[in-house]
């Protein structure tokens, strides 16, 4: 069994939070700025870095995202709407439906990833600190 947390582990928790807070914060805030949610370009995301091909199905883009199979349906037909993505019938599994990046989803995703960089390593540095668990 294990111990209650302490007062100092509570205090990181509670520091982790607030830096994942402001990370996020600045996402949302660059995202607008770049003209879509923070929820679409985390879809473009993890479709261009799923590992080892350049698409995903919904089912894992709904993983990715933590998020309902029909929710992300809507959530790619929005992106379809704005030039983002592209669905494609997949050629090995005709159940399967791929999504891909169009150019202009690509490139949306290139410039917020950078523009992540800075407030990205911010948080790598913090917590490779002394003291995270």
């Amino acid at each position: 069994m294990s111990s209650p947390p302490t007062k100092a582990d509570i205090e990181r928790l509670s520091h982790f939070r607030y830096r994942l807070r402001c990370y996020l914060r600045a996402s949302e805030d660059l995202c607008q700025a770049a003209g879509v949610t923070l929820l679409q370009y985390q879809l473009l995301l993890h479709v261009l870095g799923f590992p080892g091909r350049e698409w995903a199905s919904i089912s894992e883009i709904a993983e990715r995202l933590q998020a309902k199979h029909h929710g992300v349906v809507a959530l790619v037909d929005r992106c379809e709407k704005l030039g983002l993505v592209q669905r494609r019938a997949s050629q090995a599994d005709r159940r399967l439906v791929e999504v891909h990046l169009l150019p202009k989803g690509r490139e949306l995703v290139a410039e917020l990833a950078d523009a992540h960089r800075t407030e990205r390593e911010l948080l790598q540095q913090e917590f490779s600190l002394p003291g995270w668990r």
